[in-house]
């Protein structure tokens, strides 16, 4: 692996970690994935830490959990008091870049810029605040003139983040590619159609945990999220399809993720905050140039991303991270012993409020397991 590898970061938002093949979800096509894991290091207790949008985000990038970074809720903008994932690549020589949704600045208002100042460290910028409306979806670069992506969206950045991969094939510096994709957060049903097809909603085998009286409702929203899911892989497949044909698969790490999942009916529940599981735990994949395939069930959240990734490309951990490094496990250097990661909802908001049964809840995922090597 080089010194300072480069770092594509693929961020989906709303993908619950039993939701794809590898996983063993019955229904979900996600033949890139699926082949993407048996080659990649696989954390199955990849936790979100607090299972929104905001906090969850402020948590990738601070390495810092809620009550440090202090962003509980959405629509609140994250002033970080400690350098940031992406200052820290940028102090070390790497070109930075972001695609997509952001949803750290506190406007909520979808169609708003962000100026430089609080980019929080990225540099190339075709970035928007959030937006769900994956048809008619905008973005701004540096002119701070609205732009919109052509079509569905996930489409149209993809086809951005391969024209950055091409631009900077030919560069010295190391960079990190960050593509923050909206789907499969609702609306369900706004996915190309072709897509919707291959999930009819009466073959969808549902989760046992899922109550007969959210049964039809279940069917139809994960017929229409299952879609969105495979829009993805294939999306997923084309940039790591891009990395190889650039000669970059050598010195490029590529991971993916989520923010949180999504409940879809299970324990008579939708979206996301709630205290299960679905919820909770999200997909966790990490390439490494050499292709290691390596399975990890200790608890891992996500402000455990940001000095793992420094740790890996050899960049000094900032002060004020609070996350754990996983380089020695995921590198086989080292065993995990006993592990734990801490998530929660601090305040209920949202169909999560109160007035909707929602409560505060702090726990830890406790593990005692040795690494499995495959």
């Amino acid at each position: 692996m080089a010194t300072k590898p480069n770092i594509v970061f693929i961020l989906t938002d709303q993908w619950r970690a039993q939701a794809t093949g590898y996983a063993g979800a019955p229904n979900v096509q996600t033949p890139h994935l699926d082949s993407l894991a048996e080659k990649s290091i696989r954390l199955d207790t990849a936790v979100s830490t607090c299972p929104v949008c905001c906090p969850a985000r402020a948590c990738l990038l601070t390495g810092q959990y809620p009550l440090t970074h202090g962003i509980f809720v959405n629509q609140i903008r994250l002033e970080p008091n400690t350098t940031t994932l992406a200052e820290a690549l940028v102090g070390h020589g790497y070109d930075t870049a972001y695609i997509g949704k952001w949803h750290l600045d506190g406007n909520s208002h979808e169609q708003n810029y962000i100026p430089p100042e609080r980019r929080l460290g990225f540099d190339f910028w075709r970035g928007h605040e959030c937006s769900h409306n994956y048809y008619d979806s905008p973005y701004y670069d540096d002119s701070g003139d609205m732009k919109k992506w052509e079509g569905y969206d996930a489409f149209a950045q993809t086809d951005c983040a391969i024209d950055y991969l091409e631009s900077r094939q030919h560069e010295d510096d190391p960079f990190f590619l960050f593509v923050s994709y909206g789907p499969p957060h609702t609306p369900f049903q706004m996915v190309p159609e072709e897509y919707k097809a291959l999930y009819e909603e009466d073959r969808i085998v549902l989760r046992e945990n899922v109550p007969a009286e959210c049964e039809v409702t279940a069917r139809r929203d994960m017929s229409g999220y299952y879609a969105h899911i495979t829009v993805l892989d294939g999306c997923l497949g084309r940039i790591g399809h891009a990395i190889e044909q650039l000669g970059m698969a050598g010195d490029t790490i590529l991971v993916f993720t989520s923010d949180h999942g999504e409940m879809n009916g299970s324990q008579g529940h939708d979206r996301k905050i709630r205290p299960w599981d679905e919820s909770i735990l999200v997909p966790f994949l990490l390439h490494l140039p050499d292709g290691t395939g390596r399975q990890i069930e200790a608890p891992f959240g996500l402000p455990d991303i940001m000095p793992t990734l420094l740790d890996l490309v050899g960049v000094p951990v900032p002060d004020g991270v609070e996350g754990m490094s996983f380089a020695n496990h995921m590198l086989g250097q080292a065993e995990a012993s006993f592990e734990a990661s801490l998530f929660g909802c601090y305040v209920p908001f949202a169909n999560y409020a109160d007035e909707h049964g929602g409560r505060e809840y702090r726990a830890f995922e406790l593990a005692v397991i040795p690494m499995c090597v495959t």
